[in-house]
């Protein structure tokens, strides 16, 4: 029998204001699966994230403490302790912190295996735009962008180097680089 115990395992932490650590799935998780993955994380209270993203895998989220905002390709919702959310293959999603306590939330896809996001994530290359997408040169581009778009800028966010703007009604990201990012 193989238990992992969160409290005796390192995790990681990420630009977006969130530590996580893997649990079950392939490439060196305590309990090895190959038919899906499972971990925990974290997300700091006021704007701690899992980033707009998209992957090859379905996917759900468990919400285990805290509350936020999940936004799954065109749809936005609050989302709170107790309630989970299924992402479909493709789809680009994110899940945002907005309460005032962390979000501490279980996520579990499959089939297992690497999931791309968290690793371009660390290294500042997490694409959150689709190619060939209108681009902004920069912080002040992007924030006119919310009187450009038809619906407004739905959210916000920001990394370490890019700042992102998300319509979450037709799923428009325009991401650009901050201003003195380097190599975007």
């Amino acid at each position: 029998m193989i238990i992992a115990d969160l409290a005796k395992l390192p995790g990681g932490t990420f630009p977006a204001r969130r530590w996580g650590r893997g649990l079950v799935g392939q490439l060196g998780q305590p309990i090895a699966a190959k038919g899906f993955s499972m971990g925990y994380s974290i997300l700091e209270p006021k704007g701690g994230q899992v980033p707009w993203h998209n992957q090859e895998q379905e996917e759900v989220y468990f919400i285990v403490q805290g509350e936020g905002e999940i936004c799954v390709g065109t749809e936005r919702s609050p989302i709170k302790a107790g309630q989970a959310v299924f992402m479909p293959p493709t789809l680009f999603h994110q899940l945002t912190n907005t309460g005032d306590e962390p979000m501490h939330m279980i996520y579990v896809y499959c089939p297992g295996g690497d999931v791309a996001h968290w690793r371009q994530e660390l290294t500042g290359s997490l694409r959150t735009t689709a190619p060939g997408e209108a681009s902004v040169r920069s912080v002040e581009g992007i924030l006119q962008a919310r009187y450009l778009h038809p619906h407004g800028v739905i959210l916000v966010a920001q990394s370490i180097l890019v700042i992102t703007v998300v319509c979450c009604k037709c799923s428009v990201a325009i991401s650009r680089p901050m201003l003195g990012a380097v190599g975007r």
